[in-house]
């Protein structure tokens, strides 16, 4: 099985997702509302992006996380889990995030992470005085970082799927929903994005993790077809891989994960 990137010396890959909200409490200093109720800023928020840009989603500093997803690929194992509790704090969830990273320097893999997640968790991490300085690094601490970063675009220590395979070019980007199901994957399950909000009001944060994990694997198992395609995978190594992904599937009893599983019944290569 040919290797390649991270995975020449051993370093783990962290595919990561996130959910977020409107951060009502910034939106309320920010608007001046203070005394104004949640669906009074709720609808003060989104009439105003609407207004200034035609939709009401809102910008990267004004999102607030409610779920932090990951697939982990290290040694000979592989699991798919959400940082924290449901009870977690935000800035508990952020933490543990860039922990992991300071810890164990992965290899990152997301769908439109540079674009959205990124530089959400920037701007919370900054809100909680959250230090990661290796994330960070390029070059000040380790002068191997100066080729091999989390930020560089064209470097892959963050590989942005969505980036990558569009080559960097907007006018390509496609939604991970559709290339999963082009592959042969199951695609969004629950819920999707636009959903998130609602369903965080009505207490169905259960629901929001268990559709963070499903999307998380999603891009965990393209990012394999992108690695045969690169040729640091052969055929048998990518068969080894999805073996090891199903057999994680197997022994995980979830509702989420049996929906997975039966909605994942063609492999296209």
């Amino acid at each position: 099985m040919r290797t390649g990137d991270g995975e020449r010396s051993g370093e783990p890959i962290l595919v990561f997702d996130i959910e977020t909200i409107p951060d009502l409490e910034g939106g309320r200093k920010i608007l001046g509302l203070e005394g104004v109720d949640d669906d009074g800023v709720a609808q003060a928020m989104a009439s105003r992006r609407l207004q200034d840009k035609g939709n009401d989603f809102q910008p990267s500093h004004l999102h607030r996380v409610v779920a932090v997803s990951v697939a982990l690929r290290q040694g000979d194992g592989f699991r798919v889990w959400s940082l924290g509790e449901p009870e977690s704090s935000e800035a508990e969830l952020v933490r543990r995030f860039f922990e992991g990273i300071e810890k164990y320097r992965p290899t990152l893999v997301s769908w439109n992470g540079s674009g959205f997640d990124l530089p959400v968790l920037h701007y919370r991490a900054l809100k909680y005085g959250i230090a990661a300085p290796r994330y960070w690094d390029t070059g000040h601490f380790d002068r191997e970082a100066k080729w091999d970063n989390y930020l560089g675009r064209y470097q892959f220590r963050h590989t942005d799927l969505m980036d990558v395979l569009a080559l960097y070019n907007g006018r390509n980007y496609a939604p991970l929903d559709e290339i999963a199901q082009l592959t042969g994957l199951p695609g969004k399950l629950g819920m999707e994005g636009s959903q998130v909000f609602g369903a965080w009001r009505a207490g169905r944060l259960a629901e929001i993790r268990a559709y963070c994990e499903t999307d998380v694997l999603n891009t965990y198992l393209i990012y394999l077809r992108f690695r045969l395609m690169r040729g640091q995978l052969d055929s048998a190594g990518y068969t080894a891989e999805l073996e090891r992904v199903r057999a994680f599937l197997k022994q995980s009893a979830t509702p989420h994960w049996e929906a997975f599983q039966k909605a994942w019944t063609v492999e296209r290569h």
